[in-house]
């Protein structure tokens, strides 16, 4: 079991063996989820925009009036 200590502004430092476990570097995002009195931390992958550009352009195959209206049921 590793251990760190909360500080009094809520800071808590990462120990140095689960940095190096979960890859974690500077500037990463973490993710905190509760689950009854525990919380679970998991580390976000880089949002990546070039990707997000390249899939949302062909999303626009979709985008007319005969599409909302197909799809407005759903």
């Amino acid at each position: 079991m590793t251990l760190a200590r909360l500080t009094s502004k809520g800071q808590l430092t990462v120990p140095k063996s689960i940095r190096k476990q979960l890859h974690l570097d500077e500037g990463d995002t973490l993710s905190f989820e509760v689950e009854g009195d525990s919380v679970r931390m998991r580390k976000l992958k880089t949002f990546d925009h070039g990707w997000h550009q390249a899939v949302a352009e062909t999303l626009e195959e979709w985008n007319s009036p005969e599409d909302d209206e197909a799809f407005s049921g759903l």
